[in-house]
């Protein structure tokens, strides 16, 4: 997957909006490949949603776990949205990218899809650049594996992605890809988007 180019598509992607919970998102499709994009935040709304962040039972089923309660509000004020788009039985691989507020939604977004569409478990790839920590405490070892085919992605020393702290409970899931290394940048400088843009290129030059 082509990061640099990922990320770009997903800063300019041309977004639709929730009215209820502002939530920004894009549905695109090439050929049998479904692509989700997730906005960064973008607003007052999005910004109480992102400190909202006591842990909240992600569903009623037999493997409970937990996740942040803002987030979770916001995706599932998309759920419906999105449910038709990834329930297309021509659909034979899913892409979904998010960038910070929108990475958050893009790692529930994932899961989601993995637990829908069993079939595309395999070919359904999530990237959240600059994802702050979403699931709360222990993961059941089914839960955890839905999560394999995510990353996120963590520039230099972008202060997001350490956030809600560990001490709350909080943890990454899915594998951590670290671009930036050994650049001056501060924990908000990292977390910039033209930063990542940056890195990326030169991951790729590399």
């Amino acid at each position: 997957m082509d990061l640099e180019k990922l990320f770009a598509e997903t800063l300019r992607a041309d977004y639709l909006e929730v009215a209820e919970t502002a939530a920004s998102y894009r549905i695109g499709r090439e050929g049998d490949t479904l692509f989700l994009f997730f906005e960064k935040s973008n607003g007052a709304t999005d910004w109480r949603n992102n400190l909202d962040f006591p842990a909240k039972p992600y569903r009623k089923m037999e493997r409970l776990w937990f996740a942040h309660r803002g987030f979770m509000r916001v995706f599932r004020s998309l759920e419906d949205v999105l449910a038709p788009h990834v329930a297309e039985k021509d659909v034979k691989k899913i892409v979904i990218s998010g960038y910070s507020h929108g990475a958050a939604l893009a790692l529930l977004c994932h899961e989601y899809c993995v637990f829908n569409r069993p079939d595309l478990a395999e070919n359904i790839f999530g990237y959240g650049f600059g994802c702050p920590r979403v699931v709360w405490g222990f993961l059941p070892k089914e839960v955890k594996a839905r999560f394999k085919n995510f990353t996120v992605v963590r520039n230099c020393r972008d202060l997001v992605t350490h956030l809600p702290p560990r001490l709350f409970g909080y943890r990454h899931v899915g594998n951590i890809l670290h671009i930036g290394r050994g650049e001056a940048l501060g924990g908000a400088a990292s977390h910039c988007a033209e930063n990542y843009l940056g890195a990326l290129s030169r991951e790729v030059k590399a």
